[in-house]
């Protein structure tokens, strides 16, 4: 058996490659709906993009272009849906019940947590009662598919990773 340090780096890195590889079936998801659209933000302006933008001002003093920031959202969503995978993996390897429910409640805590409540509070997007029934149930709907996307990369990695 791996020492403690070591078992958690590897279920460090389970989580976060779970993390990442389900934010990318969040967005495969989301994009099997292009009839459900946000109604409250203009294109091209989501709280990713708005993160990236202020993030760039803040550290770098420099102003985002237009393809910048086509490309600066996405790292945004990758790079906090891969942090997030690699925290879920570090619990889930030590709290037996955090592993409940295939992943499915961690997705409906990252909606409630980010999504309906820090995004709107830092003022990055309006609060979900300004959307479309359709477009948030679209929206958690993508979270579950995170969550359990995270649970079984972590499962499976953890078998080869985790000893």
């Amino acid at each position: 058996m791996a020492p403690p340090q070591l078992r958690r780096w590897k279920a460090l890195v389970a989580g976060a490659s779970g993390g990442l590889i389900a934010s990318l079936a969040m967005s495969e998801f989301q994009s099997l709906f292009p009839h459900v659209e946000r109604q409250s933000q203009p294109a091209g302006e989501d709280s990713t993009i708005k993160t990236a933008s202020a993030t760039s001002q803040a550290i770098f003093q420099h102003r985002l272009t237009v393809a910048q920031k086509e490309m600066a959202g996405p790292v945004v969503h990758y790079a906090f849906g891969t942090t997030m995978g690699a925290l879920y993996g570090v619990l889930a390897d030590s709290r037996d019940a955090t592993r409940l429910g295939w992943g499915l409640p961690f997705g409906a805590a990252i909606w409630l947590g980010a999504h309906v409540i820090t995004v709107p509070a830092l003022g990055l997007s309006e609060p979900i009662t300004r959307e479309a029934p359709a477009t948030e149930a679209v929206e958690f709907a993508s979270h579950l598919v995170y969550g359990a996307v995270v649970e079984g990369i972590r499962r499976t990695l953890r078998k080869y990773l985790v000893r």
